[in-house]
């Protein structure tokens, strides 16, 4: 398997003020509002190549964003430079412009600002390559909250700019599901069971956009090796969890590789 590690912004910040996560046991979700909260993309580099997974060569991924007092227009200079700091350490590095816990950006989801964004990626990317003689590939995280037509953008955009995979997805906004239940209407994303369904769509969506062009790294709500075979029957070529593992504690890893060794 593989460790993906993030998100962590240029500067250290606090992130947004306490309490800011909020558990749902009935609906086996979880509220964040985070924010980006770390000690800054160096700091972050020093502990990851301190880390014994990485010394015995594990692959690691790297999660970049903005920080929070960085305008949005100037956003993509925040992800140059959180690219200059993990490219060396990295096995690959995710873009993340789907949080909601980060004022607009999301808005980066978006066809222009979208385009603009990864026009400066590839371009550092490039750079990069050249100077430390490797590609690293490039994945993009996006949020559940799309439709048909942002998913058709986004995945022209990815393959334009040889984007090498799209993670689907974030956390979401919505709260149909938990709204009657202690906490359920607290600000930020969405996360476990209750994001299920809508991860799945959107895997399914990209899947037939993408044709199998760049693999889909299906993620949300991922409670049990059957929520597992369900990503990869949509699209999926890797999956990754989070929430799952408070619920349902480490097995449920040793759980989903099992299944899918036998799917």
């Amino acid at each position: 398997g593989f460790l993906e590690i993030g998100t962590v912004t240029p500067k250290p910040q606090a992130g947004n003020p306490k309490p800011r996560m909020f558990r749902l046991p009935e609906a086996q979700g979880i509220i964040n509002r985070m924010g980006f909260n770390n000690d800054g993309v160096d700091a972050c580099v020093k502990r990851v190549r301190q880390s014994e997974f990485w010394q015995n060569g594990g692959i690691v991924g790297l999660n970049i964003g903005k920080n929070a007092t960085t305008p949005i227009e100037d956003a993509a200079s925040d992800y140059v430079t959180g690219m200059e700091a993990v490219y060396e350490t990295a096995t690959y590095i995710t873009i993340n412009i789907s949080s909601p816990n980060t004022q607009n950006l999301r808005a980066l989801q978006g066809e222009e600002m979208l385009r603009s964004l990864l026009a400066s990626v590839d371009l550092a990317r490039k750079s990069l390559s050249d100077r430390y003689s490797v590609r690293k590939p490039l994945f993009l995280k996006i949020a559940p909250d799309l439709d048909s037509q942002d998913i058709g953008f986004i995945a022209d955009l990815l393959l334009e700019f040889g984007i090498d995979a799209i993670i689907a997805t974030n956390t979401t906004i919505a709260r149909e599901a938990v709204q009657n239940l202690p906490f359920g209407t607290e600000a930020g994303g969405l996360s476990g069971a209750p994001v299920r369904e809508a991860s799945t769509h959107i895997i399914k969506l990209l899947n037939e956009r993408l044709d199998n062009q760049i693999p889909i790294i299906g993620v949300g709500g991922i409670m049990s090796a059957q929520d597992a075979k369900e990503k990869m029957a949509a699209g999926a070529s890797l999956i990754q969890l989070y929430s799952g593992l408070i619920y349902r504690g480490p097995k449920l890893i040793s759980q989903c590789a099992a299944a899918l060794k036998t799917a």
